[in-house]
């Protein structure tokens, strides 16, 4: 396999010498972006940053500073930061309250400017700000009293819908999708960040029991659609080709990546799907259609999270490192694959995971297949704590010295 993959990549890199680089479904020669070596930081319930709300400024500056430092440390080159965890905000937004996991009250200022910094002290260490944003989920919770008096939806109450224990934008009101891409792309118009990132939430998870109701929109938006579904998948669609399209406008070097959950289609389902027997399938649970995305060219990088270990039964994750390779391939879209590094040690997961080797078996598995381009760790706590050296480990195997992002 090695020297297959070898073969294959002096065939690719000669080919794109030729004609400027690859060029995507959209025309763009792009540049390969490679050798990404990236950390999540998650605010959202306070789960990597900062450590808890009510902090002074100058204990967050000092926890987030941290974080940046580590990553210098473990020899990273990107950190990926949430900062629109539940359609708030991280930087004195005009569009949205601050957000309630800095203060512990949402809406109050907390004396800072968190992304501004962020992007700062990131870019001062050589390190890329990729700034993280969740589209859709408003709140952890269904009260909307809880939320600020000038929340948006609380001022647009027809906006949301309760689903699973938490509060959602309905993806399928036109103005909705208006409003979260008006509200992310102010942080782009604003700050030099390197890159727009989301995850894999797009409608919900489904929860056993619950339905989305949304059969108002579809009544008023849904004609010519086969089902409901084929509907939905239109309205993300809608939202990551416009987003794509509008960051150019504004800043074309500003890119655009997605990290969706690792499971596109089972092949059982559909035959371009991956030999995985997942019980989520994005396109059919999420109504996101994420190989569509790098197909169309409509994102820059895809980094989807494989976070499942070497001979998985139902997500194995070389089978799927396999998938997404062959997916990317040709398209000029850079392949990112997310790492569940907070699984390593944990009691709670099987025995490869209690194995410092594990998540380093995963480079060194990557290694043999050309369109694999980086990885990102999941999340920062871990990458600072490593309670069984697994990133200690990952680090001396692989990144025997600091490296900057190619392209």
């Amino acid at each position: 396999m090695a020297a297959t993959a070898a073969l294959m990549t002096t065939m690719l890199s000669a080919s794109e010498a030729l004609a400027g680089g690859p060029v995507g479904p959209d025309g763009r020669h792009r540049a390969p972006r490679r050798d990404l070596r990236g950390v999540w930081v998650a605010t959202v319930t306070n789960r990597d940053w900062p450590s808890k709300p009510g902090l002074t400024a100058a204990q967050q500056r000092a926890e987030l500073i941290a974080h940046l430092d580590t990553a210098v440390t473990r020899k990273l080159n990107a950190v990926v930061f949430q900062v629109r965890p539940t359609a708030d905000a991280l930087w004195p937004s005009p569009y949205e309250p601050w957000s309630q996991y800095l203060t512990g009250t949402q809406g109050k200022d907390p004396g800072w400017d968190p992304l501004g910094t962020a992007v700062r002290e990131a870019h001062a260490r050589g390190l890329e700000l990729h700034a993280w944003f969740n589209p859709y989920r408003v709140a952890m919770h269904t009260d909307p009293s809880k939320l600020s008096a000038k929340h948006p939806a609380r001022v647009h109450p027809e906006w949301v819908l309760p689903y699973g224990g938490k509060l959602y934008y309905n993806p399928g009101l036109p103005e909705v999708r208006a409003f979260v891409q008006n509200a992310m792309l102010d942080a782009v118009r604003r700050y030099d960040i390197d890159a727009v990132h989301w995850d894999d939430y797009f409608y919900p998870y489904p929860v056993a029991g619950q339905v989305f109701a949304d059969d108002e929109a579809y009544a008023r938006y849904g004609a010519g659609f086969k089902d409901k579904a084929a509907w939905r998948r239109d309205n993300t669609d809608r939202l990551v080709r416009e987003t794509g399209a509008k960051i150019k406008k504004l800043k074309k070097d500003v890119r655009f990546g997605i990290s969706p959950f690792g499971v596109w289609r089972n092949a059982a389902t559909d035959p371009l799907g991956s030999d995985t027997r997942a019980g989520v399938q994005t396109y059919d649970d999420l109504h996101a259609d994420t190989r569509k995305w790098v197909k169309e060219g409509w994102i820059d990088y895809i980094a989807p999270q494989l976070y499942w270990n070497i001979g998985f039964a139902a997500a194995d994750y070389a089978k799927l490192v396999r998938w997404w390779d062959g997916v990317v391939r040709g398209t000029g879209v850079d392949l990112y694959i997310g790492e569940a590094l907070y699984k390593a040690g944990d009691p709670a997961q099987p025995a490869p995971w209690q194995d410092p080797a594990e998540l380093s078996r995963h480079l060194t598995l990557a290694k043999d297949f050309p369109g694999v381009g980086g990885h990102c760790f999941f999340a920062a706590k871990e990458v600072r704590s490593d309670p069984i050296g697994a990133m200690t480990r990952l680090v001396t195997d692989h990144y025997g010295k600091r490296s900057r992002l190619l392209g």
